[in-house]
């Protein structure tokens, strides 16, 4: 396997571990600064066990980092550059959904007018 090869299995896996709603979730909410487990359960409305899943795999993908503190443990983004990625998906969606919105407006615009009654 050629440095290519190995940097797209790294890429897939990286997106595998995303692949959930609620793991995008708790990245985009990490993105914003380390939380305690309780305080990121509560932002993502999510029960601790189920929280716990998916930072397991999280955690796996090194997308995230734990520390104990006293009876805490908080987590974070191993890298915030993760966040900006992200974002960008997010940029990326909202510039296709209104190119869809205007085609669907620009259609109707030219429907001929017994087909916008």
């Amino acid at each position: 396997m050629n440095s290519q090869d190995s940097m797209r299995q790294f890429k897939a896996g990286i997106f595998q571990s995303l692949a959930h709603p609620t793991r995008i979730f708790i990245v985009e909410t990490l993105a914003a600064g380390e939380l305690t487990v309780g305080k990121l359960c509560d932002a993502v409305g999510i029960a601790q066990s189920n929280a716990s899943q998916h930072l397991a795999v999280l955690r796996n993908k090194h997308i995230v980092e734990a520390r104990k503190e006293g009876n805490q443990i908080y987590y974070r983004l191993r890298d915030p550059l993760l966040g900006q990625v992200l974002e960008t998906m997010r940029r990326y969606f909202l510039a296709h959904a209104a190119d869809a919105i205007k085609v669907l407006a620009e259609g109707q615009s030219t429907a001929p007018v017994s087909e916008q009654e």
